[in-house]
């Protein structure tokens, strides 16, 4: 897969990610096709989804010069709309030599911290030579989380009443 380069300056879009490093080694017999390779790359991304920097690992397969395709996992910890974890997004794709498009889910389970319960898919397309790649991402969190989060609201709001409470008692020092 030609190694994405950021040689235009446009701007990043509201849900955007940008290559901020990429690995690839050989699998196998180089030259002719086909013929396999491992690529391992960082990712930063904004919008809905932030994370200053994701751990990719791909399999890419080259059936010609610039043309294949590719499954991968990407790790990923930082924050949906304001709630922090991590979870693992499972990707695929093709490419040619205009760029890059691929789907991605989010992988059952894999929600962690406050994004336990996250589901997801989305997708991107990349056109070489371009700095940022915008990216479509529709999620949801299930009921169990949902339901967590109240908990977690109504417990922090026990216990602000509870500290409100015991404010208002008389100090025992003396």
């Amino acid at each position: 897969m030609p190694t994405p380069t950021a040689t235009s300056t446009a701007t990043p879009t509201a849900n955007g990610f940008t290559f901020k490093d990429w690995e690839e080694h050989p699998v196998g017999p180089e030259g002719g096709f086909p013929r396999l390779a491992r690529a391992t790359v960082t990712n930063s991304f904004t919008g809905a989804l932030t994370s200053p920097a994701t751990t990719c690992a791909y399999t890419v397969a080259y059936t010609g010069e610039s043309t294949g395709t590719f499954a991968g996992m990407e790790l990923v910890t930082g924050t949906i709309d304001g709630r922090e974890g991590s979870f693992v997004l499972d990707e695929r794709g093709t490419f040619d030599a205009t760029g890059t498009r691929c789907r991605f889910t989010v992988v059952p389970g894999s929600g962690t911290g406050g994004l336990t319960g996250l589901d997801g898919s989305g997708s991107f397309a990349h056109r070489y030579g371009d700095a940022s790649v915008e990216y479509a991402f529709d999620y949801a969190f299930t009921a169990a989380a949902r339901s967590a989060d109240q908990t977690t609201d109504q417990t922090t709001a026990r216990s602000a009443a509870r500290s409100a409470d015991q404010s208002a008692l008389p100090s025992s020092s003396g």
